[in-house]
């Protein structure tokens, strides 16, 4: 597939909007004191299926034409991209199946069952993801709907960033997580697209840094199991993101486990709504590294909200 561009997110915003929610941007003035910055959080997690997921979901199943669709999807993902897919297929009337590792949160696995999404099961690594997708489509030519590395997800992703940057403008920084790179990469089409001077952040888990440490070497590496609170961040970054990310992301800023727990607490306290792990590692980021957000507007993407009640990281 070909690099997505600025045009490709705008038709992709066209053909998702009525099918997602606009959602809002928030403000935090006790994070803004905390920070010393002013935080313009683009709150993901009231999105359909509680995440950002939806927009690539959305643009890829209704992108397709209608003899492709009869073959139905089908994906790898630890969660919020298998409900996305899953609820978009159903909009269409089209199947879907997911293949999940076998740890991934209880309360994404039942909103896959929930959205009408068949789930197969495989090991908690990234080799094994692929390897029983690759299985699967080989049985049923499902189409697959990648959860990042895809042109047609990632320009969705960015409709994100564009809603952000319209509604909010004069941003100096906007950040977002990053794990396997679609979110990022879709950020950094929009901001360049519309805000030239706004540089573009990603936040990444310490423990899952494959992203920071390709930048380090100047080719993408892989990291096959790594270990983080930080579920959906586990997938290392993809080609097609990497060819972005290595282009259009300014830096990229790691945050450690128990950051990223505090942070989450932090949004839940102060801010009042539920974020899930993935989403506070932005905040994490910002709260560690306050001389490099100090009296800039900064754009904080909150990308989803889906969390398992019975099994909060700080109990």
């Amino acid at each position: 597939m070909h690099l997505p561009d600025y045009d490709d997110v705008c038709r992709a915003h066209r053909r998702i909007t009525p099918w997602i929610h606009r959602t809002p941007v928030l403000t935090s003035a006790t994070f803004d004191a905390m920070t010393g910055a002013t935080l313009f959080f683009k709150c993901e997690n009231f999105q359909k299926t509680g995440a950002f997921k939806s927009r690539g979901a959305v643009n890829a199943v209704f992108g397709l034409d209608e003899t492709d669709a009869k073959r139905g999807v089908a994906t790898h993902s630890s969660g919020n991209h298998g409900m996305a897919l899953a609820r978009a297929a159903a909009c269409r009337g089209i199947a879907c199946t997911v293949v999940m590792p076998e740890t991934a949160p209880r309360a994404k696995v039942e909103a896959v069952r929930s959205y009408g999404g068949e789930i197969v099961f495989c090991a908690p690594r990234n080799t094994a993801r692929q390897q029983t997708l690759d299985a699967l489509v080989a049985e049923s030519g499902a189409n697959v709907v990648p959860p990042y590395d895809d042109a047609r997800v990632i320009a969705g992703q960015g409709t994100c960033a564009k809603e952000l940057l319209e509604d909010v403008p004069e941003l100096d920084i906007v950040i977002a997580p990053i794990g396997g790179g679609g979110l990022i990469g879709g950020t950094a089409l929009s901001t360049r697209a519309l805000s030239a001077h706004t540089k573009v952040y990603a936040a990444e888990p310490a423990n899952a840094d494959d992203a920071y440490r390709s930048v380090q070497a100047g080719q993408r590496l892989i990291e096959d199991a790594p270990d983080t609170i930080a579920d959906g961040l586990k997938a290392s970054l993809g080609e097609l993101n990497w060819g972005i990310v290595s282009r259009d992301v300014d830096t990229i800023l790691l945050a450690e486990e128990d950051a990223i727990i505090e942070a989450m607490r932090l949004i839940w306290q102060r801010m009042k709504i539920i974020v899930e792990p993935s989403c506070a590692v932005p905040l994490a980021t910002i709260l560690h590294n306050r001389e490099q957000f100090a009296d800039q507007r900064v754009g904080v993407i909150l990308t989803g909200g889906n969390v398992d009640l019975e099994r909060l990281p700080w109990l």
